[in-house]
């Protein structure tokens, strides 16, 4: 038997991984509700690895009581994260899971594109995802994990935002609302580049986008956490002093709905 691993976090996404870490040879010990993270620590000191895979939320709070011993083998997985995001708790060297296939409670996962991974434990997690026929890839070096997130990050705040106002699938949002979709695409990479601290390649990430559209063309836009996506993304607005009009428009136009 493979080393131990712990799970943090039951939901779909962690099912998926306790799935394909138990298929590839590992055993896994999920933190459920009840157990503190320094208990399951006390009985697993040195697992190969803490996957964290909790609601965006709970990220932070999360983070911040990762009990020591741990804190050096971790791994994240989660919309709208970036490196600030585990920096601000001292975690260094991550591993870190760009996660691209769906989950619905009952149904199996539905990739949408290969999933990128990056850190120490990259190798692990492609083999786990292997095991059950999910295609993922090792990317090489901290400036193509940053790409890769913030390319998901923009295509989940994009969908999710515009969907307030346009309902349907991607395929619909970009064919029918083009203009309004790179319009809001646009006021996110701003967002993206005041929080990474970097100037980023816009014409790539929306290319990234839209290979997203076509991997899923069916996909919903307006996801439950739609409101909270946007505003969290006027919070960072704001912040930064840009204008995204268009984020205004929709949330003003959200509130009348």
């Amino acid at each position: 038997m493979k080393p131990p691993v712990v799970i943090i976090g039951i939901g779909q996404l962690a099912s998926v991984f306790a799935h394909g870490l138990l298929r590839s040879g590992h055993a896994v010990y999920p933190v459920n509700r009840g157990v503190t993270m320094h208990e399951m620590a006390q009985q697993i000191p040195r697992p190969a690895l803490t996957l964290v895979a909790v609601a965006e939320g709970d990220l932070h709070s999360v983070l911040d009581g990762i009990p020591a011993p741990w804190r050096t083998r971790m791994a994240l997985l989660q919309n709208e994260l970036l490196p600030r995001d585990w920096q601000q708790h001292r975690i260094t060297d991550p591993t870190v899971i760009a996660v691209w296939f769906e989950k619905k409670r009952g149904l199996d996962a539905r990739p949408i594109l290969p999933t990128p991974v990056f850190g120490p434990a990259a190798t692990m997690i492609q083999q786990a995802l292997q095991a059950i026929d999910i295609s993922s890839r090792v990317i090489p070096d901290e400036d193509a994990l940053l790409f890769e997130l913030v390319r998901k990050n923009l295509y989940i705040l994009t969908i999710n935002i515009a969907g307030i106002i346009t309902g349907g699938t991607v395929r619909e949002l970009w064919d029918q609302h083009h203009a309004l979709t790179l319009q809001v695409a646009s006021e996110i990479i701003a967002v993206q580049q005041w929080l990474t601290g970097r100037v980023l390649p816009a014409s790539q990430l929306i290319d990234g986008m839209i290979e997203a559209f076509d991997g899923d063309p069916q996909h919903l836009c307006m996801g439950r956490s739609a409101l909270s996506r946007l505003q969290r993304a006027l919070q960072h607005a704001d912040a930064a002093g840009l204008a995204a009009p268009t984020l205004r428009g929709i949330a003003a136009q959200g509130s009348t709905a």
